[in-house]
């Protein structure tokens, strides 16, 4: 994949106010309880993390959205076009699994019509391969964990200040890349100067690192 573009990693992941149940600390002799309604409403998250195909220095861009119930096409439509606004135009190369809403005839034919976007396929049932999904597991082992709220605005609102932890380490996306074993590859040896090779671009190597 030899292109001056943005690669894109994008995820989707379900929330509910059912508490996620985590392991904690507490004193001695007196066990934690998580006191709850039993509400079962939830919502679905989509995660984007962006890495500069030949300029790393540019450093990684996260996008999320959140939603009550769940994606169709319509609604990833929704995500793609506020992605469009977030890169400003710039080319992006989007990597997805094969979920059905991701390749629908009329995903396939609204991604025909947009320019700046090229839609490419994870092998099947490989989530390992797919960064966002180290986010999920970031924000539900932290800002998720044991959470009792009464209503998705709680949610949501955790989720929030788990992004914006994320974002403001700009280490963690780049560690859940490293995590998945895909590579970005140099666009120039590392003992050049950027001014002193002209590459063809950088790589994302599916295979393991």
């Amino acid at each position: 994949m030899n292109t001056r573009a943005w690669i894109v990693f994008l995820d989707e992941s379900g929330v509910s106010l059912l508490p996620r149940i985590r392991r904690t600390y507490s004193p001695r002799g007196r066990t934690p309880l998580l006191r709850h309604r039993l509400n079962w409403k939830r919502a679905s998250m989509a995660g984007a993390l962006g890495y500069h195909s030949t300029d790393p220095d540019r450093g990684a861009r996260l996008c999320f959205h959140l939603k009550p119930g769940s994606y169709d096409t319509a609604g990833l439509i929704e995500v793609l076009e506020q992605m469009k606004v977030f890169y400003r135009g710039e080319r992006v190369v989007l990597v997805w699994d094969g979920l059905s809403a991701h390749w629908s005839r009329a995903m396939r034919a609204w991604a025909a019509e947009q320019d700046w976007l090229t839609l490419e396929r994870l092998p099947a049932y490989a989530p390992e391969l797919n960064p966002v999904e180290l986010l999920w597991s970031s924000l539900k082992k932290r800002e998720l964990a044991n959470l009792t709220g009464d209503h998705l605005a709680d949610v949501a609102d955790a989720t929030e200040q788990g992004i914006h932890r994320i974002n403001a380490n700009p280490r963690l996306p780049w560690s859940f890349l490293a995590h998945t074993g895909l590579t970005i590859h140099s666009p120039h040896p590392p003992n050049l100067r950027k001014d002193q090779y002209v590459g063809s671009g950088a790589k994302v190597d599916f295979g393991r690192g």
